[in-house]
């Protein structure tokens, strides 16, 4: 009996052949309909995957140039960095100032009384908890101390409770016994520490340092600090104090001065530029790949995924948009003015280092107002591609969600395209084959009569 399998048994016809043929012709225009599809969205969403990664680099790059000094060209010296420490700001300005350190500001130190018994004496033997009160500047820190509890737990404690508050408390032992040593991060006349409460552990402390402030001079110039840090005494300048200076070699009245110098570092603000040329460069060079159009050997010629897209033409403009505009507040507002031009083929940056060299040289300055601030590039480059980078809602992520739901919608086609065929096949085959069934009836019942009529035609003779 022919199954639905077994190809022309009866009529001697290719059955599944024909059953291919015209499944193929239903299905054929369909499947290249959705591989041509199918293709497409791929290679797209890849090609939008990798300019999301490239803008997304590009961004950072612009946080971190943002954060950094990249373009002050600004660079700082101390002439002892024993005595002070210093950095420079893109606020300020070149200059030389003589620094003389009288005094280091000082934190509060107490030290409770000795324990003989180390750090697991018990200094509540009660059965209630006790409160141990360290006060500094106006504010008191309660510290619960429980029945039972010795001076090590009470060291945690405080260290736990307050050591984001600036307390620290720490245990020195020597061959006496142990003592709690309370500290602070808080320097400056006016902030001692005091100890109160009922643990009893205020009972014979002693103050090992009082605070103090920060004594120095600028240029002659007295000031006081609460701090070793000292802020705005120098505009856009940060100096820390490490140690009183030292005297003349021969006097006791007469200290050496430490020499703050601000100085332009043209090195640094090319480097700094250079990094901005090399992270837009990145970009354009990622956009050009994923745009471009490539010419073949028979003359003819081969899109690249998004050639001719308009997102990707829209966040091109955006990008030259900001690069072309004038900003700063100095003398010279272009990049073109330092040198820096945009090929015409590529897009791509570069600079021209005999006219970087001699613009900076007069106008190095300027560079930094250029990039910098709410109204530099770097902030204006980042606004101008904010609606592309975002991570749900941004141009980008959004047609890479629509493209992935393009490519999800497409499996289902395809499914539905083969569970369409595979009843198709079926359907044929079970017609051809119950027509071959019948061809193979139909001959059999015409050798029967064909036999018959011969039979008829041809009786037997008796000799």
């Amino acid at each position: 009996m022919a199954g639905s399998t077994v190809s022309g048994i009866g009529s001697n016809i290719d059955t599944q052949a024909i059953v291919k043929s015209l499944v193929d012709a239903e299905k054929v225009p369909k499947q290249t309909q959705i591989n041509t599809a199918s293709q497409k969205a791929t290679t797209t969403l890849s090609s939008i995957g990798k300019i999301q990664a490239a803008l997304d680099a590009f961004r950072g790059a612009l946080d971190t140039m943002t954060k950094d000094s990249s373009f002050t060209g600004l660079t700082g010296s101390s002439s002892d960095e024993k005595t002070a420490t210093m950095t420079a700001s893109n606020t300020a300005s070149n200059g030389s100032f003589r620094l003389i350190v009288d005094q280091l500001a000082q934190a509060s130190k107490l030290s409770s009384k000795n324990f003989a018994g180390g750090t697991s004496t018990v200094v509540n033997s009660t059965d209630k908890a006790t409160t141990l009160t360290i006060t500094q500047s106006g504010k008191a820190y309660d510290v619960s101390v429980p029945p039972g509890a010795t001076l090590q737990q009470v060291r945690d404690s405080i260290n736990t409770q307050f050591g984001t508050s600036g307390l620290s408390a720490n245990i020195q032992t020597d061959s006496n016994g142990s003592r709690l040593i309370l500290t602070s991060t808080t320097m400056g006349t006016g902030s001692d520490l005091t100890l109160s409460g009922t643990s009893g552990l205020d009972v014979g402390s002693t103050v090992v340092d009082y605070p103090k402030d920060a004594q120095y001079s600028i240029d002659g110039v007295a000031s006081v600090s609460k701090t070793n840090n000292i802020e705005g005494a120098l505009s856009g300048v940060n100096i820390k104090l490490v140690a009183v200076s030292t005297y003349k070699t021969g006097t006791t009245g007469d200290k050496n001065a430490t020499l703050i110098t601000v100085s332009t570092n043209n090195a640094a603000l090319k480097s700094g530029v250079k990094g901005f040329l090399d992270s837009y460069n990145a970009l354009i060079t990622a956009m050009n790949a994923e745009t471009k159009v490539t010419k073949n050997l028979d003359g003819s010629t081969t899109p690249a995924a998004l050639t001719g897209d308009s997102t990707m033409r829209s966040l091109q403009a955006a990008i030259r948009n900001e690069f072309n505009e004038l900003s700063g507040t100095g003398q010279f507002k272009s990049l073109a003015q330092f040198g820096i031009s945009t090929s015409s083929t590529t897009g791509l940056l570069t600079i021209d280092d005999k006219k970087w060299d001699a613009a900076v040289k007069t106008n190095g300055a300027d560079i930094n107002s250029m990039f910098t601030g709410k109204d530099g590039m770097l902030a204006r480059m980042k606004s101008a591609t904010d609606d592309f980078a975002k991570a749900t809602t941004g141009v980008l992520a959004t047609r890479s969600t629509s493209l992935s739901d393009s490519l999800k919608d497409l499996g289902k086609q395809q499914e539905t395209l083969n569970e369409r065929m595979d009843l198709l096949t079926k359907s044929l085959s079970d017609k051809y084959n119950a027509m071959d069934t019948l061809v193979a009836q139909l001959r059999q019942q015409s050798t029967s009569v064909m036999t018959t009529l011969n039979a008829l035609n041809n009786p037997k003779t008796n000799n």
